[in-house]
């Protein structure tokens, strides 16, 4: 049976009841905020007049973003919680922290980021990114060798991953990312000035077999339990310098799979804030945020190296077995990067980053990322990761 919706009047009663989050603020001088701007659940901030705060999450039996006509599991909040409980074991630097989870209600109290802007609304007022995702790289890093049959005994990897199935969730990714974008119809929407692009895409067999490949390799890749939303609208940023601070929020569509996607879906969504720049005339930023790519993968992988210092059965992998895998993660990293470009331009949830660029800039950033999602999805396998920043750099009119 579904729980009943928290409203604002109902959150101070709901926290009073709550032995772990009674004593956190004062129920009677509560300001309750719910701030409807995520695609799948309510989300209330909850303040006293002290200013203490908890934040609340609530699943709802249905997706948000379309409502009661798409029905959805509520058991989303449990998983999202033992995600959190996960991540936070490996990488509690760069994890939204859970203060308690309520699997009655299927609602969770997270730590307060009220301090914080989401990285997306950061970029598109031009905000600095300097480390932002050379950490994030570190965080994906960090899951992927502590939650991999590397960091743990193989046993204890295959409870996980069977504890961690998310089909519901990894369904949507299936249709909206690898479906959809290829096939057409559904729910992709698109203005008639990028029409004319869209057709060739989808009459092109060649993208379409390569994008239905990396479709099979999400849906049949288990290597660590990725965060599996990993774009600029769910991690929270603070500061900057020695002050940065980096959280990553909304791991509702973690499982067990491909390491490459959470890289490859950060990397779409730099290319988005990069393609925005270059459309207002901010070439210097726009280079330096192409350039954020090489250096988070640089960061990505120093890290894995370092990680894998302390894996647990060395006997069994040698060395050589690192640099392998490092391949793959990047030929997925950029498969899953194509793809998320595409999506994010004709599909369903775009980026606000493209989509608020001026009308008449609009055609010509929808049709880079069109273009170099196609490129990056058709021919990584044969090309280096330079090769493609190149391309990303030309592609945008930003000769070095």
């Amino acid at each position: 049976m579904s729980a009943k919706a928290l409203t604002p009047a109902t959150v101070p009663g709901y926290i009073a009841s709550r032995p772990a989050l009674r004593d956190l603020v004062d129920t009677e001088s509560l300001d309750v905020q719910e701030v409807g701007d995520g695609n799948l659940n309510l989300v209330f901030i909850c303040k006293d007049a002290t200013g203490r705060c908890v934040v609340l999450k609530q699943a709802l039996p249905y997706v948000r973003l379309v409502g009661p006509e798409w029905p959805m599991t509520e058991d989303r909040a449990r998983r999202e919680a033992n995600t959190i409980t996960a991540h936070t074991k490996v990488s509690p630097r760069h994890v939204c922290n859970l203060i308690d989870f309520d699997a009655d209600n299927h609602a969770l109290a997270l730590e307060d980021l009220t301090d914080h802007e989401v990285l997306r609304t950061r970029l598109n007022d031009g905000g600095s990114h300097e480390d932002i995702f050379e950490q994030l790289a570190q965080y994906v890093a960090d899951v992927a060798m502590g939650t991999s049959w590397y960091g743990v005994s193989e046993e204890d990897f295959r409870r996980a991953a069977a504890a961690a199935i998310n089909p519901e969730l990894c369904n949507i990714t299936e249709d909206l990312i690898f479906t959809e974008p290829f096939l057409g119809g559904g729910r992709n929407e698109f203005p008639d000035s990028i029409a004319p692009v869209v057709d060739r895409l989808q009459a092109d067999s060649e993208w379409i077999a390569a994008g239905m490949m990396m479709r099979h390799r999400f849906m049949s890749t288990q290597e660590a339990h990725i965060h599996g939303d990993l774009h600029t609208g769910s991690v929270f940023v603070r500061g900057t310098g020695a002050a940065l601070s980096v959280k990553a929020f909304d791991s509702e569509f973690a499982f067990y799979g491909p390491v490459g996607f959470d890289l490859g879906l950060m990397w779409a969504n730099i290319l988005a804030a990069a393609v925005r720049a270059a459309m207002l005339g901010e070439t210097d930023r726009s280079r330096r945020l192409l350039d954020a790519i090489g250096s988070s993968w640089k960061s990505f992988t120093a890290r894995m190296r370092q990680n894998w210092k302390n894996r647990v059965t060395p006997e069994k992998y040698p060395d050589a077995c690192l640099e392998l895998w490092l391949a793959k993660i990047l030929d997925d990293g950029l498969g899953f990067a194509g793809c998320e470009a595409t999506r994010r331009t004709v599909g369903l949830a775009k980026l606000s980053d493209i989509e608020t660029v001026p009308e008449d800039k609009y055609p010509t950033a929808a049709t880079a990322m069109l273009t170099l999602g196609r490129s990056l999805v058709i021919d990584r396998s044969t090309r280096s990761f330079a090769s493609y920043l190149e391309e990303m750099a030309s592609t945008l009119g930003l000769h070095r």
